[in-house]
This record gives structure tokens, sequence and C-alpha cells, in this order.
């Protein structure tokens, strides 16, 4: 599997991004499109809203929330295809999120569970 890397989307686009994902469902406060630099937004491979809402960036909620967003994930396979199909086409993918905490987001959660797949 390519390398995945995970970014905070406020960070200024890099060269070795690669393949900027934006994985959030909602777009980034404040942020241009043009400032963005992203290549896709798949807004559907986001947590639901409710999950989303439930979890609200709390690291208390953080393995419970990677839990549910994975059956989530399993739940509906085919969200997941159009990340697949970038993967296999580009050399790294940059996986964007907009959360302030850098550790306990989405993308995160998302990317650990591709490389485990």
């Amino acid at each position: 599997m390519p390398r995945i890397v995970v970014k905070r989307i406020y960070e200024p686009p890099d060269t070795g991004d690669g393949c900027r994902v934006l994985v959030d469902r909602l777009w980034p406060r404040g942020l241009s499109r043009e400032k963005a630099a992203i290549d896709h937004w798949l807004k559907d491979l986001a947590p639901s809203n409710e999950l989303r809402r439930w979890y609200g960036h709390d690291p208390d909620k953080w393995d419970e929330f990677r839990r549910r967003y994975r059956a989530e994930l399993d739940a509906n396979p085919s969200v997941l295809e159009p990340l697949l199909q970038l993967i296999r086409t580009e050399p790294v993918t940059c996986l964007l999120f907009s959360s302030r905490n850098e550790t306990h987001n989405n993308a995160v959660a998302l990317a650990e569970f591709l490389r485990e797949q």
C-alpha cells in the first residue's frame, strides 16, 4: 500500500503531499478552496453526523469513536472505493482534516483502518 500521510488542512501544501484528499464532512472554516489546494473532497467517507456530534473530539471517547467509525466503514464499503482507487494510482495520499486535535480525529482513524486492511 502506498504511504498515507495525515495532515491538518490549515498547514500549507507541500510537494511531498501527493494526492490531497479532504475527508471531513464539513468544509473547513475560513479556508478558501484555492488555499486548501485539495485534489478531492470525499465527504461521504467522513463519520456520520451522529457519530461526529457524539464524539465531539473528546479524547476520552477516542477508542469508542474508532470502533464506531470502523463499524460505519465496514457497513458501507462502497464509500471507501473512491479513496482506494486513488491509493492505487498515487504514490502518496495525504488525508486532510480540519480538527484542532492532530492525534484524535477521523483522518487518523481512517489511516489506521486503511493500513490494517
